[in-house]
């Protein structure tokens, strides 16, 4: 999810990554997280990959503080749930193609 940083004069952005796997994981993991150059590889990482990507800045800023490895917390569980579902749903009205 990146995110622009309006108050930076590069415009610096902010990339979080999460990982989930039902049947697997017990709730979405952060697996990458970083500002400017370092969101810019990871946006690019997840293109590469085939992954949706989604705009979200209030999101991101708060998953952001969330450090690499650990699971979201409970209270970010709807938040992200609907960001699934949106992922779901494109990845499915797209699968095919």
């Amino acid at each position: 999810m990146p995110e622009e940083d309006s108050t930076h004069p590069l415009k610096r952005r902010q990339a979080v990554a999460l990982r989930y796997q039902r049947g697997k994981d017990a709730s979405p993991r952060v697996t990458a997280s970083g500002r400017g150059r370092i969101a810019e590889i990871i946006m690019k990482k997840a293109e590469d990959a085939g992954v949706t990507l989604m705009e979200d800045p209030d999101l991101v800023t708060v998953l952001g503080k969330i450090p690499v490895g650990q699971a979201i917390p409970p209270q970010l569980y709807r938040a992200v749930a609907e960001v699934l579902a949106y992922v779901y749903r494109i990845n499915k009205k797209f699968d095919g193609r």
